[in-house]
């Protein structure tokens, strides 16, 4: 059986390393200009470079979007980027806009290009139009359902690929082409700066009474109108594979190392149980559906997949994510006294209950019994995030375990 590619984001170096260990087929990642995440870390030439390595080394694919809407003012810049691109040569260049794409062609033959979801991909023409332009896969709009899919799969070429999102946000307006960020405040979303203005809290004002503002809520929590759920497929990938996706990508390049090797791992097990066994997948469903809920999440719904969604898709009642558990840091190295040591993200104590995620699926709950800083001494309040030291959980790690804390909800 041939398993569509498990495609993973990472925001920054240490994240895609997280991606690659934790099961990723192929990763994507945005450089410093041109991707649409303006407001993460993104990826240095440097950092781009050594992670290509990295992911080559382990067998995983690493494609670079860059995928604005591009203005005048972007051209001559994109044209020094893209030849950057082909001297580290990443596994393909995402691309939305026409202009982009042509110039990327002349410029990197050589380089594959993918064709992002901003292009607005709704139909079987305009997969074949790109592929006819030279493009190797389109990843498809998220407002196409399951039979629209499998449709398309059935009027275009073979070797044209498709990827569809089947896990994290999703955006309100068609295809992810947003005004309302760059109204608000001035930061275009599709020029990677998006502020989610579809999170807030709004009220209603009529013509004739401004400065009115009438309170548009279904109880006394509110209304967050524009607030979608966020997707998750993990329990339909039967109906994915069926429909001819070559590619099943997890939103979420702003996402932690936590949320990245959580929904990896996740997606991992389930797509290698139902290579295994059809039955295996469908007995593990409960647990993978409790795997992906431990990491930052609003509720879950299955978008446009099996038809228009319904007002369940919306959270009205709040903008918050569900938090269960909080990452504390990775395990980096381990010194000569047997202690491992990782850079703290998060606040946490000696004699705290934390708990151990591991690459293989297994979650290790421990007590952290000593900490030291790197001079070898002995830590005796709790270190301030940022630092790196030294722990002891009685119990022997390595690198990329994921140490986190459950919070009590």
């Amino acid at each position: 059986m041939k398993l569509p590619e498990l495609l993973v984001p990472a925001g920054s170096l240490s994240v895609l390393r997280t991606a690659v260990m934790y099961g990723a087929d192929a990763v994507y990642i945005g450089g410093e200009v041109f991707s649409l995440r303006a407001r993460s870390k993104n990826f240095s030439k440097e950092d781009m470079a050594e992670g290509i390595r990295f992911a080559h080394e382990h067998g995983v694919k690493v494609y670079v979007t860059a995928n604005i809407l591009a203005h005048d003012r972007d051209l001559d810049d994109f044209r020094a980027y893209v030849k950057e691109l082909a001297e580290i040569e990443p596994d393909a260049l995402l691309i939305s806009d026409p202009g982009v794409f042509s110039m990327a062609r002349e410029l990197a033959p050589d380089l594959p290009v993918h064709i992002s979801t901003q292009a607005n991909n709704t139909n079987y023409a305009t997969f074949n139009f790109w592929h006819q332009m030279g493009a190797q896969r389109v990843v498809a709009a998220r407002e196409l359902s399951m039979a629209e899919l499998k449709d398309i799969r059935g009027h275009i070429p073979d070797d044209l690929q498709i990827e569809v999102f089947v896990h994290g946000a999703m955006c309100i307006s068609y295809s992810g082409r947003c005004l309302l960020s760059n109204y608000f405040t001035g930061r275009d979303a599709n020029q990677g700066e998006c502020t989610h203005p579809c999170r807030w809290k709004y009220a209603v004002v009529e013509e004739t009474r401004p400065g009115q503002y009438l309170p548009v809520y279904e109880n006394d929590r509110g209304s967050y109108i524009f607030n979608s759920k966020d997707l998750c497929m993990i329990d339909h990938i039967p109906e994915l594979i069926d429909a001819g996706v070559d590619s099943l990508k997890i939103e979420g390049r702003m996402k932690t190392a936590l949320y990245v090797a959580d929904v990896a791992r996740t997606y991992r097990m389930a797509l290698d149980d139902y290579a295994k066994d059809p039955a295996l997948y469908e007995s593990r469903i409960p647990y993978y559906l409790d795997q992906v809920k431990r990491c930052t999440h609003r509720h879950f719904t299955t978008g446009f997949f099996f038809g228009k969604p319904s007002e369940e898709a919306q959270i009205y009642e709040s903008s918050t994510y569900v938090k269960p558990y909080t990452y504390l840091g990775m395990i980096e190295d381990e010194n000569e006294k047997g202690l491992y040591g990782l850079h703290q993200k998060n606040k946490f104590c000696r004699g705290d209950l934390i708990e151990v995620m591991k690459p293989d699926g297994r979650d290790i709950r421990a007590v952290v019994k000593m900490m030291t800083d790197e001079e070898g001494n002995e830590i005796e309040s709790c270190p301030h995030p940022g630092q790196h030291f030294y722990i002891d959980l009685g119990l022997p790690l390595e690198k990329y375990d994921i140490i986190r804390r459950e919070e009590i909800q």
